[in-house]
């Protein structure tokens, strides 16, 4: 499944999530497909973006509390991960998406008196931050790429005799 459908189903199943458990649930889920989004763009992500893709790849080692909420919310989301089509719009609404988890988060962490509880808020609410870190760090990447090239070439209409160098 495309990247921004995975990522609008995550933020709707969070929005929708009212328990505290189900929220945490559903952080592991977006810390889960960020993982996911990250292996994908290291592999086949513009070259300029595969050691921030690599590292997104590797952050939110809480998989104890992953295992727990997969069993709350059914298999994790980033399996069906099939495709990045759009890097950039892709990027922004999981940014979007690592957001609204550690709002969420902050909320379940104020609310809870269980100190368990609070700890899990504060792991994944670290890692949805240090998530989002390298997707806005891959954002910023994109731009200097694209500020790099003339201006119809971000756009993929760049015509070969128009680069300095003259056609290829």
């Amino acid at each position: 499944m495309e990247a921004e459908r995975l990522i609008a189903a995550g933020r709707h199943a969070l929005a929708q999530s009212r328990a505290a458990l189900d929220i945490v649930a559903e952080a592991w889920q977006a810390q889960a497909l960020a993982q996911a989004i990250g292996s994908h763009l290291a592999v086949r992500g513009p070259l300029e973006l595969r050691g921030e893709a690599r590292a997104l790849s590797e952050i939110g080692g809480g998989w104890g509390v992953l295992d727990h909420a997969v069993l709350r919310t059914g298999v994790p989301r980033a399996d069906r991960l099939s495709e990045v089509t759009d890097v950039r719009t892709a990027l922004n609404a999981l940014s979007a998406l690592l957001g609204e988890v550690g709002i969420a988060l902050v909320g379940v962490a104020c609310d809870t008196d269980e100190e368990g509880l609070y700890w899990q808020c504060i792991e994944a609410i670290d890692a949805a931050d240090e998530s989002n870190d390298r997707v806005r760090g891959m954002l910023r990447r994109l731009t200097v790429r694209e500020r790099g090239r003339p201006p119809d070439a971000a756009r993929g209409r760049a015509d070969p005799a128009d680069s300095p160098a003259g056609p290829s």
